[in-house]
């Protein structure tokens, strides 16, 4: 089945969810052919190169939203750090450390809502002077910006505005009570229309069924997203999911190569949690058909070194862009 469907996926065929299904509880012997098949699928439609992001937490904390995963709302205890939006020395610094670690995007994420007046034109000005100074490509992530918002950020010329889903429509009332999914996906929407590529996936290991996470797969696709990251929830203390069961490194590698079978084209960006998640077996997943990687740390966790981040992609046999 597996050959067949690699077949059918080199030869345009989509996958189709209940294949995808199948594939997701491949166990044994099989699951090597199934990595196999989506790494070939990788090199075929994305070619070796591996897309390389670094972000700066740039306002943490202060959020007044309820996602029961996020260490950033103000209505749970995790001893979260939180400050209010940094200087825009900070993150024109922050730019140039990711340039310098061989990133080629560089992402300013704030907590909370969406910016104010005042904030939204302290990190215009930030991407002004990275455009100047840096060269680097410029991706936001600013939480639910308006229409207005979205076109000046284009006409500075911004790479890609990040807001993910975090799950399917039928599980996201489960995380979140404080707004409705379909916030999230006009938002998307929007960036579309509005000529902005999204940066677009989700967390899984919210304590989701499977078909949950071939529910979001699927959305992506049909909303054409070039870009997802996969982040696995690293439970935090003092947030709702604290206690929930954590995905073994198996359901995570097979959810990534299942991911790439659906989605042939599009960036696959193991995200957040990764290290914690995945250990020792972070390059069977980078084997699985993922192309992305963010590097020198997560909003509220520190990730791996960079040095090791670079020298695994290396011995995976990726180009660096």
């Amino acid at each position: 089945m597996i050959e067949s469907i690699l077949d059918g996926v080199l030869a345009g065929k989509e996958l189709a969810f209940e294949e995808a299904m199948v594939l997701l509880s491949v166990e044994g012997d099989d699951l090597d052919p199934l990595t196999e098949a989506a790494n070939t699928i990788r090199k075929r439609f994305c070619g070796n190169k591996i897309d390389l992001c670094s972000l700066i937490n740039a306002k943490s904390g202060l959020c007044s939203e309820d996602c029961k995963f996020c260490a950033q709302s103000l209505r749970y205890k995790t001893n979260c750090e939180t400050y209010p939006l940094v200087s825009v020395e900070k993150i024109v610094s922050a730019a140039r450390n990711a340039k310098e670690n061989g990133a080629t995007n560089f992402c300013i994420v704030i907590s909370g809502k969406g910016p104010t007046s005042k904030e939204f034109e302290k990190i215009k000005e930030a991407i002004r002077r990275i455009k100047k100074e840096v060269g680097i490509k410029i991706d936001c992530s600013l939480g639910g910006v308006t229409k207005a918002m979205i076109e000046d950020l284009k006409k500075m010329g911004i790479d890609r505005y990040n807001h993910n889903l975090e799950t399917s429509e039928n599980f996201y009332k489960n995380i979140c009570r404080s707004h409705h999914f379909n916030d999230r996906l006009n938002t998307v929407r929007m960036l579309k229309d509005l000529g902005v590529e999204p940066c677009c996936g989700g967390i899984i290991g919210l304590g989701e069924a499977p078909e949950e996470r071939l529910n979001l797969a699927f959305l992506l696709k049909e909303l054409d997203i070039r870009c997802i990251p996969i982040n696995i929830l690293n439970p935090r203390k003092g947030t709702p999911l604290e206690s929930v069961s954590r995905l073994e490194p198996l359901d995570i590698i097979k959810t990534v190569a299942v991911f790439r079978l659906i989605l042939p084209r599009s960036v696959i960006k193991i995200a957040g949690g990764r290290e914690d998640a995945l250990g020792n077996m972070q390059e069977k997943a980078f084997a699985s058909g993922a192309n992305g990687m963010i590097i020198g740390g997560y909003l509220t966790t520190a990730g791996q070194s960079v040095e090791d981040d670079l020298q695994m992609v290396k011995d995976l046999g990726f180009e660096l862009k």
